[in-house]
Formats: C-alpha cells, structure tokens, sequence
C-alpha cells in the first residue's frame, strides 16, 4: 500500500497524510511550532537506561544523527512518511538501522503510527527518541521534532566523545607501562638474573627486589591475568547493583579532577536532554523522568528524581536542585530566571552551551595535568627497573678500578 502523497490545505500548510502524522509549515512566513500537551507520552520501556550510550544501541551515534537529519529533510520536503522510510531503509550506512526502518515502514503501511512503530525497537531507540516522535506526530510539527532531535543527537555524541577522548591518553600510557614491565619481568630480567648467578657476587637490595618479583612473574603470570580478569568482573557486577552503582558513582564524584569533569558532562546533559524535550512539547514531568534515566550517573539520577518529585508537589524546578551537590548555585540560578520568564527551554539550552565550553576546557586541563605525571610514572618505573638491574655491574666495575 502506497501512502498518499502530500496536499495543500485551503491555509496554506503542506501536511503528509499518515494516521496522526501532520507536518505543517506555512509557505512564506517560516515555521510555527504548534504544541499539544493534551496527549501525555507514554515511555518507552527500558530504552533510556543507559543514557547517551543507549542512544543508537547497537548504531552509532554518528549514524543515528545522519538518520534523523535526513528523516527530517524529507519530511520538510514534504515527502510522505511512508516514503521517507522506504528511502532511509535503502540509504542508511548502518545495516541495523536499514532493517529496524525497513521494518517500521511495514508497521506504519499497515495503519501504525510513527511513535508506536519506533517504540517497539527499544535498542535502537530509546525513550527521547520516541517521545519526541509522539509529540511531533500529535502537534503537527514532526519536521521541527526531528531538527531538533538530530541536534541534540550530534551534540550528546560529542560530548561523549570528548569524555572518551580524555579517558584514552591515560589508559594507553598505563597499558603500554605494564606491557613494558611484564615483557621485562619475562623475557630481559631472567637473563640478568642468570648471568648476576654465574657471579656468585652478592646482590645490591633492589637487585634481589627486581629479580623475586620477575621470578614470581614467571610463575604466576595466568594466575595474576585471571584475577585482575575476575576484579574487574566482580566491579562490573558490583556496579551493576543498585548499592554498587550508588557507592562507585558518589565516590567518582567526589575523585579531584575526575569528579569535577563527571559533574560539568552531568549538568550538560541534564540541561540539553531536558531543554530539548520542554521545547518540543513534552510534558516537564515525564522530560524528569527521562532525563533521570538517561543521567549516567546514579547520584545525578536520584537528584533529578527528587526534583520530578517536588515538581508534582506543585513546587519550581529550581527549588529542590538549590541543595544538591551536582548543580552549581549560577544554574540553579539560571533555571529560577527561566522559570520566571517562562524561556525555561532557552534557559536549559544557553546552560548546555555553556557547559558543552566547561567539558571542552575541563578536559583541555584534564589532559594536561595526567599527560606530565603518565610520562614521569612510565619514566620512574621502566628506568628503575633498568637501574636495579645494572646496580650489581656498576659494583663491579667499582671494585674492579
């Protein structure tokens, strides 16, 4: 079944007919956002457990963002809806998301609307993506929906990628450092160790430190492999947990440098998830509510919880956020303003810019400070373990003059 192409109405709007879908623009004065808030969105499932990383599932980001971009070009253009899944089914360079669409398209022919289809593919799609669907399906404005989406998409993945970007340097380094070390320990310390016996000489203290510890290397080295495997495991499952998530969570926030660059990525997720939900129309309680899920962090999340909470209680957003730990006094500040002047969804995007600077400069500073004390770590470790090892031949040069 063909959906119908697009009409004009006698006011001059252009709408795609589908079930609740209706894309309507005026043709010479720009757009206007028509919102309605009768019809509350409904969530998803659980799509949004786990924050921007849940964002495409097994998509990128990066092709999540290109898919919704293009979605809402065609959708502008006044392509049928039925239509602009077909073509994104065929186009899109994720194999996951062709299927899903293709998929979709099916659903939608059949008499589905947009949202309902969406929602069925939580892995692909998570509750922001749909809810956003449903309120541009409902309002009429499913093309502004979707710019905005793709936007906050784009925006989301790089913030995670500067985050990403930072966690690299350090864990290369660390890496690179204990490779040095064990292929020392296995390979270049026992053929000192042979040598300083043929001596017979006895050995300076860090000598025989360096040549224990290379020696119980040897022996042990899958032993230490599968525990360092099993810590990890446990940490991971532990973390799992919601015990385990609150105490690793609150104890990264409170680590020097670490935390503060946790917080600066906390506040500006939280503003731009919100800000994007509250301008395209979605209710302020289930915004919270999505926006908790998709915190990352579960100290961030019981707060902005306990905000949703004292919201239905009839009392400003800004309010309860004044006595948390996460949200500085100038956003709480920021968000009181927009709620007074009703430009709260203005007020949450001009914080998320703000704070998009604060990541890029906190991580900027994050970098320079670990880059120096990597280098020095690698430095004291390999050149001590070179220098223990040539102590004893120093020595003996020594006594030979």
């Amino acid at each position: 079944m063909r959906a119908p192409a697009c009409h004009r109405s006698p006011d001059g709007r252009r709408s795609a007919p589908h079930g609740n879908v209706r894309v309507s623009r005026p043709v010479r004065r720009g757009r206007r956002l028509r919102r309605d808030r009768s019809e509350r969105p409904t969530r998803g499932g659980h799509g949004a457990a786990g924050g921007i990383k849940k964002i495409g599932g097994k998509v990128k980001d990066k092709d999540l963002a290109i898919y919704t971009r293009q979605f809402s070009t065609m959708v502008d253009a006044g392509l049928p809806i039925a239509q602009c899944l077909s073509i994104l089914s065929q186009q899109s360079d994720s194999k996951a998301l062709r299927d899903v669409t293709g998929k979709i398209a099916r659903e939608v022919e059949g008499g589905a609307t947009l949202a309902e289809s969406f929602r069925k593919y939580p892995k692909v799609f998570n509750d922001l993506f749909t809810n956003m669907l449903q309120v541009g399906e409902s309002g009429g404005v499913l093309d502004v929906v979707l710019q905005r989406l793709s936007g906050y998409i784009e925006k989301a993945a790089k913030l995670k990628s500067k985050v990403k970007g930072a966690m690299v340097y350090p864990i290369t380094i660390i890496s690179v450092a204990v490779l040095v070390i064990v292929f020392m320990m296995i390979f270049v310390i026992p053929t000192f160790a042979k040598m300083f016996q043929g001596l017979g000489a006895d050995l300076p203290l860090p000598t025989k430190i360096v040549m224990f510890l290379s020696e119980f290397t040897q022996r042990y080295v899958l032993v230490m492999v599968g525990v360092g495997a099993g810590v990890i495991y446990a940490i991971k499952r532990y973390y799992n947990t919601e015990q385990g998530s609150n105490v690793i969570d609150a104890f990264l926030l409170k680590v020097p440098v670490v935390g503060m660059l946790i917080r600066k990525v906390a506040v500006a997720r939280f503003t731009r998830t919100l800000g994007t939900l509250i301008s395209s129309g979605v209710p302020i309680l289930e915004g919270l509510l999505i926006t908790a899920r998709s915190a990352g962090n579960r100290v961030v999340e019981r707060t902005v919880m306990q905000a949703r909470t004292a919201v239905t209680s009839g009392r400003t957003l800004s309010e309860p956020l004044k006595g948390s730990t996460v949200f500085p006094p100038m956003v709480v500040h920021m968000i009181s303003v927009g709620e007074n002047t009703g430009a709260l969804d203005q007020m949450l995007s001009k914080i998320a810019d703000f704070y998009d600077d604060e990541v890029d400069t906190a991580v900027t500073a994050l970098t320079s400070l670990l880059e120096p004390i990597m280098i020095v770590f690698l430095g004291v470790v390999v050149g001590g373990l070179v220098v223990a090892m040539y102590l004893p031949i120093f020595r003996l040069v020594t006594l030979m003059k």
